[in-house]
């Protein structure tokens, strides 16, 4: 979208959420989670609006973007009621503040206190699914911060109307609209604005590609959390079930393709290559290519895989697939290749189970389950600001509580040192 005089700069936005630090952190518990329902009914009563910009942003998309993100962009009846639900959900988890983490008291009677808050302000900058929008400024009020969203050009329409619509319960409540704050500039000078935010953004979360999580990662002078490439693998054992990894593996490829936690490799043991391999090819007979590794394209019909197959997140109907000597090898492999998102293993055998589990270091390690499971719904937290691939302060599906930090509160009778 193109700028207008009318638009407010980057700037003033963050001006405006640093300002309304003061007044979130005023809020109870019990008002922050009225707040988040309001958002939440007001989505649904604003539906048809949002479906109307929503379909503006499709059509200007339309020929632009692959089958695949199209339908990541895409708003239905059913996604705004699965959004309003999960901001519901946020509101009923119990307060991630205040809470005293570790309390001890010195011989000297000096009393200290590991206390939890808000980071701040939170800014995100993500890409065409509009329902991050929801879902970060639902997590960002329950958890007492600000947020400053800042989406892709191709879904402005529908953030800006999804965005309009909760700043109408917040306005019931009489809660400044700045609680929620939408970048108006979809230019790359935005993004970069955003990176170099110090003293206005408290933490900066990209969710998106790899070229955005890279960018904001290589870029940022504000602290930042790295998410979301996910070169998922699933491993399937020489003592697999067969009947589990074949829906396993049809779940976390073809359920939804273009999300973080899809699978992209399938390792297979090379002792149950000749009779798993054909049974996988033709369960996903004519809805995925495979890519084939020199070995299993002896045993199937698919594209040879070329250098760069296993180290691609396709977000598509494509799926590598690489014969392996053993478990031990399937977790090398794993470890070369992997983002740190998500990874399975399919086996009866729990020493194979017990050797993945410990020796694959992701966010998010399965055994005899798919990796469409790595979401914050799915994990008891209502929904996710995105999938943390990092070690520092959160890793995986990132709720309220991972959007806190903590102070030392001490408390002394005229203490001196």
């Amino acid at each position: 979208m193109e700028r207008s005089d009318l638009m407010l700069t980057t700037q003033q936005i963050l001006i405006n959420a640093k300002s309304a630090k003061n007044a979130v952190c005023a809020l109870s518990d019990e008002v922050r989670s009225k707040a988040v329902c309001a958002m939440a009914d007001a989505l649904l009563e604003d539906a048809e609006t949002i479906f109307s910009e929503n379909a503006k942003d499709l059509e200007a998309a339309r020929g632009k973007i692959s089958d695949v993100m199209l339908d990541r962009l895409r708003l239905t009846e059913q996604r705004i009621a699965d959004m309003a639900a999960s901001m519901k959900k946020v509101a009923t988890l119990s307060d991630p503040l205040s809470k005293t983490l570790i309390e001890y008291r010195r011989d000297d009677g000096l009393l200290i206190k590991k206390v939890s808050v808000p980071i701040g302000v939170v800014a995100i900058i993500y890409e065409s699914r509009p329902n991050v929008t929801a879902d970060v400024a639902a997590l960002c009020l329950k958890s007492g911060n600000v947020s400053v969203l800042r989406g892709g050009k191709e879904a402005f329409r529908s953030a800006n109307a999804i965005v309009t619509a909760m700043r109408k319960g917040l306005a019931l409540l009489n809660l400044p609209e700045t609680l929620i704050n939408l970048i108006e500039d979809t230019s790359r000078d935005s993004a970069n604005e955003l990176m170099r935010a110090n003293g206005y953004v408290d933490l900066l979360i990209p969710r998106g590609g790899k070229g955005l999580i890279d960018a904001c990662v290589q870029n940022a002078t504000v602290p930042c959390i790295q998410t979301g490439t996910g070169i998922c693998h699933i491993y399937v054992d020489k003592a697999a079930n067969f009947t589990k990894a074949l829906d396993i593996i049809d779940n976390a490829k073809t359920s939804r393709p273009s999300v973080c936690n899809a699978a992209e490799v399938c390792l297979v043991h090379k002792e149950i290559a000749n009779e798993f391999l054909p049974l996988l090819s033709e369960r996903l007979s004519g809805r995925v290519e495979l890519r084939l590794c020199p070995e299993s394209i002896k045993i199937i019909d698919g594209t040879p895989a070329s250098d760069t197959d296993f180290d691609t997140e396709f977000l598509d109907y494509i799926l590598a697939v690489k014969v392996v000597d053993d478990v031990k090898a399937a977790t090398l492999h794993i470890s070369t290749h992997s983002t740190g998102h998500s990874e399975a293993i399919v086996s009866e055998d729990t020493a194979a189970q017990e050797y993945f589990t410990r020796f694959v270091d992701s966010a998010a390690v399965y055994v005899n389950a798919s990796t469409r499971f790595t979401d914050g719904g799915e994990f008891g937290l209502g929904c996710e600001m995105g999938i943390s691939t990092q070690k520092m302060h959160a890793r995986g599906p990132m709720g309220i509580a991972e959007l806190t930090a903590y102070k030392y509160i001490i408390e002394g009778n005229g203490h001196t040192r």
